[in-house]
């Protein structure tokens, strides 16, 4: 009888397991990540000037992020960076304002987020010659139900400096 238990519970463990990973070539939402960068993916701007390039991104369908400037201190903003050395940079970012979301059961508490798509202007400045940034948007994504880890997306964009 002890065999059949343990044979069972790894059944039910291969199942539970199981339910959480996709077929092949379709990613879940949790593993692809919830935010999706759409574009642009390539701008050519003034080389030594401020230029203003708008990057857009969907959140999956279900989901939500919180924005730039959440309501609590405890919430992890959605925030772009650029990293350095790559002949250009990010002088400012511009975030839109949150929509308002609550959960079914605190419907008086009430949380700024970004659904469905969202503009970030991002203000850059580059160098002379053809740039590949790969800037980061750092994200976290819940549901109606739970909250995911953060994460990190990267918004690959090829900035030609003229």
């Amino acid at each position: 009888m002890g065999i059949a238990v343990v044979a069972a519970g790894l059944v039910l463990i291969g199942a539970v397991c199981a339910q959480g990973q996709s077929a092949p070539g379709q990613g879940s939402s949790a593993k692809a990540g919830a935010v999706e960068f759409l574009y642009p993916e390539q701008v050519t701007v003034e080389a030594g000037k401020t230029a203003v390039v708008r990057l857009h991104f969907k959140v999956a369908e279900g989901m939500h992020i919180n924005s730039h400037a959440p309501k609590d201190e405890f919430l992890i903003p959605t925030t772009l960076e650029f990293p350095d050395g790559t002949g250009v940079r990010l002088e400012r970012a511009e975030y839109p304002v949150g929509g308002e979301f609550a959960f079914a059961n605190d419907p008086g508490s009430k949380l700024s987020v970004y659904m469905h798509e969202f503009e970030i202007e991002a203000h850059i400045r580059a160098e002379k010659g053809n740039h590949l940034v790969e800037a980061k948007l750092h994200y976290q994504a819940c549901n109606n139900t739970q909250c995911l880890p953060p994460r990190t997306a990267t918004v690959a964009v090829d900035v030609i400096g003229k």
